[in-house]
């Protein structure tokens, strides 16, 4: 996956992410709490024991997409 760079038109702060369902696999509640994604930590947490862990196996094929719609819609600009 490719590297994502999103910036904070209000103070030009550029946040990036890269390898987001590398580290979704590794460390899916501490990646999300990093990025601020905090729906995403709080459902990660909720669906872990109702689905087995499976959700675990699944949640990195969206990472990247969950961190991009999350600055997206705090009106970061992508660069």
């Amino acid at each position: 996956m490719k590297k994502m760079k999103f910036m904070n038109p209000e103070n030009n702060y550029v946040e990036t992410s890269d390898n987001c369902g590398l580290w979704v696999f590794l460390f899916p509640q501490i990646y999300f709490a990093a990025k601020g994604v905090w729906t995403h930590l709080v459902a990660s947490v909720l669906l872990m024991p109702f689905t087995l862990g499976l959700s675990w196996l699944i949640y990195p094929f969206f990472a990247g997409q969950v961190v991009r719609t999350h600055y997206l819609r705090k009106g970061w600009k992508e660069v």
